[in-house]
């Protein structure tokens, strides 16, 4: 289970080990122990894990500031995605305030912006507990005035076949991954509205699209996002409001190491590791996304670039769920 409420698409997890229930392209090939000592003798010996990859770009900052003096609330941004993307939005004039569980990391992601010379505040909230994500939203919106933009970005993952979950472990997943999506907009729509339109972001994932074994809470959960998005850009689509699904492919954050049992394993086995199953199981560009690919799009859609986009989905996974299809 991952322990914070930041959205990290785990489209195909990489699982460190695990015994085969059936051959598939979708499984890892090797387990977390043959690719941990193969990392650690590559890494030894000066050469590249992985050949025929593409290589992660380096993701220059915008020179743009699209986001100049509006205000952006950030669900689930301690960490990941979220956080890239709270850097991103600064850096480009937009008033940033951002969630999530963990203090510790919220503080250091607030400070980092603010050294840059960027401004943003760190708010406490679990996006399951509705009295938190109102105090949240609230208090970014009188703290800067209003309120702009939304990247609601908060959700985890747990993955086991479907009779082994508890009910609480369904209820954790779906509490934050949808209902928490809908705690969010209901308490950032008045705001917009109140500001005479704005955009809105939501995170899904490939999942929504196409999904594999032991994901069955995350895949309901995304896929709901998929349609209440819909359905809210209609509800406000007069009120000049628009709203959009953000579908990432697997991204290399905490979440998708931590589901694949790899967080105290150092950071070159990971990524060897990491570059191993993606050259097996990602289709197209046969590596995960960085977290700042995802953010730089997730600013794209956010900004008023697309002002005939809404209702959509946007899929941004390296070429997996055209694959899949």
């Amino acid at each position: 289970m991952a322990d914070d409420n930041t959205t990290e698409p785990a489209a195909e997890t990489p699982r460190a080990a695990e015994t085969p229930r059936r051959h598939s392209r979708r499984r890892i090939l090797t387990t977390g122990a043959i690719a941990a000592g193969a990392a650690v003798a590559g890494a030894a010996g000066g050469v590249a894990f992985v050949q025929g990859a593409q290589a992660s770009p380096v993701i220059r900052p915008a020179e743009r500031r699209r986001f100049e003096n509006k205000v952006v609330v950030i669900t689930g941004a301690t960490s990941g995605i979220g956080r890239a993307a709270a850097i991103r939005f600064a850096a480009e004039g937009g008033k940033v305030g951002f969630c999530g569980r963990r203090e510790n990391l919220g503080r250091q992601v607030e400070q980092e912006i603010r050294t840059a010379g960027g401004e943003a505040t760190y708010v406490r909230a679990d996006v399951r507990v509705e009295a938190e994500v109102a105090h949240f939203v609230d208090t970014i919106a009188a703290k800067y005035g209003g309120l702009d933009t939304c990247f609601n970005n908060a959700g985890i993952t747990i993955e086991k076949p479907l009779h082994e979950y508890t009910s609480g472990e369904w209820d954790d997943v779906v509490n934050t991954d949808l209902r928490g999506n809908f705690l969010a907009l209901k308490y950032e729509i008045p705001h917009l509205r109140r500001r005479g339109g704005g955009t809105v972001v939501v995170t899904a994932s490939s999942n929504a699209i196409s999904t594999n074994e032991g994901r069955s809470a995350y895949t309901a959960a995304k896929r709901g996002l998929v349609g209440m998005v819909q359905s809210a850009a209609h509800d406000y689509a007069a009120d000049h409001i628009r709203i959009n699904t953000l579908i990432p492919g697997t991204t290399n954050t905490d979440l998708v190491r931590r589901s694949a049992g790899m967080m105290n394993m150092p950071d070159a086995v990971w990524n060897a590791f990491a570059a191993n199953w993606a050259k097996s199981h990602v289709p197209g560009l046969q590596r995960m996304a960085t977290a700042d690919e995802i953010a730089v799009f997730a600013l794209a859609l956010a900004s008023d670039d697309f002002p005939y986009m809404t209702a959509s989905q946007m899929v941004i996974d390296g070429g997996k769920t055209a694959h899949a299809g």
